[in-house]
């Protein structure tokens, strides 16, 4: 692609690359110049324009950003139409977007030419609202560049998509010991209801039991036998390591530990297990209790949504993770 002050005459065909008035003569940035366009120049006695040429190996930017929105929109995500060259992409559902962050950062590398922008990862999203947009940001892209950002697509499929809430059924498991108070197991229950609620999902059944292995290794098999698609334990005392009581209490009942602390503050001491049929059994930290956002909310999101997290998605977890603080906590983060 070429650019630059050319004279008018040899315009027709051109992108025209700033807004013109002059006279009776209105022209938009980014029009493709006509003969009549030319015409009304002429007479208007304008001698050179600023325009951009595009060759026989540069595609058009609307045309372009077509294109590269396709590269991205997968499942429950809707492309918007093309206009200087801009593409928006929109949910179809209300769920978590879903992508890998290094791919959308091998399509921004390709060429300053081509953009990507997305909300992070696992954002919560509505029906209709913007999760991405692509911006061609010269008038024309080389075929080439475009074929390595359709490449990119054609390796492992679309790049962006939308995991819709599915309404799970949550069984939830409060241990007692001898100081809890009905007071705080109440809050528990409400607090975590209307978490649950929020992402389309119910309660279906609450159970209490002494904080001991073998009593939760029980309550676990009687609440995934009736059915629960997800299971959350709050502990009456945090975990603190793979081999406290609720943990092995899992493992008791033939799970396994995928991952226990994350990269998230506050939501460090979150423990995620799953059961023989992949059932996840979620492990509270004590921060839970508070109806203030947490790491536990971005867990519950994406597995609300019927998204399988990984000890390694976790681990990716810790950029943007450090949240609000939460000034109830007994030890904060700064004591100054």
């Amino acid at each position: 692609m070429k650019f630059g002050i050319i004279p008018v005459d040899d315009a027709c065909g051109t992108v025209l690359a700033h807004a013109l008035k002059a006279r009776d003569v209105s022209l938009r940035k980014g029009q493709i110049l006509s003969s009549n366009d030319i015409a009304q120049l002429q007479a208007a006695e304008i001698e050179t324009v600023s325009v951009a040429s595009l060759s026989e190996q540069d595609i058009i930017e609307d045309a372009a950003a077509d294109r590269v929105s396709e590269v991205l929109a997968g499942l429950n995500i809707n492309r918007g139409s093309s206009a200087t060259g801009r593409v928006n992409l929109f949910a179809m559902r209300r769920g978590v977007l879903i992508y890998d962050r290094y791919r959308i950062d091998q399509l921004n590398m390709i060429d300053e030419s081509v953009t990507a922008a997305t909300l992070p990862p696992g954002s919560l999203v509505e029906p209709g609202q913007m999760v991405a947009t692509v911006k061609i940001i010269p008038y024309g892209v080389e075929f080439d560049v475009l074929g390595k950002c359709e490449a990119i697509g054609q390796e492992a499929g679309p790049l962006l998509s939308v995991s819709a809430f599915t309404s799970p059924e949550v069984g939830l498991i409060q241990t007692t010991m001898s100081n809890t108070t009905d007071k705080v197991l109440e809050k528990t229950a409400t607090v975590t209801a209307r978490r649950v609620e929020f992402l389309g999902g119910r309660i279906s059944c609450e159970v209490r039991c002494e904080h001991d292995t073998q009593a939760i290794a029980d309550v676990l098999r009687r609440t995934h036998g009736a059915g629960a698609d997800i299971i959350i334990v709050t502990s009456a005392s945090a975990i603190s390591d793979r081999r406290d009581t609720v943990p092995l209490a899992i493992e008791r009942k033939g799970g396994k530990i995928e991952h226990f602390g994350m990269p998230v503050d506050p939501g460090n001491l979150l423990l995620l297990a799953y059961l023989v049929d992949g059932t996840p059994v979620v492990g509270l930290p004590g921060c839970a209790r508070s109806p203030k956002f947490n790491g536990f909310d971005i867990i519950l999101a994406h597995l609300s949504a019927g998204v399988r997290v990984s000890s390694r998605d976790i681990m990716k977890m810790g950029t943007g993770g450090l949240l609000q603080e939460i000034k109830s906590r007994p030890s904060p983060r700064d004591n100054r």
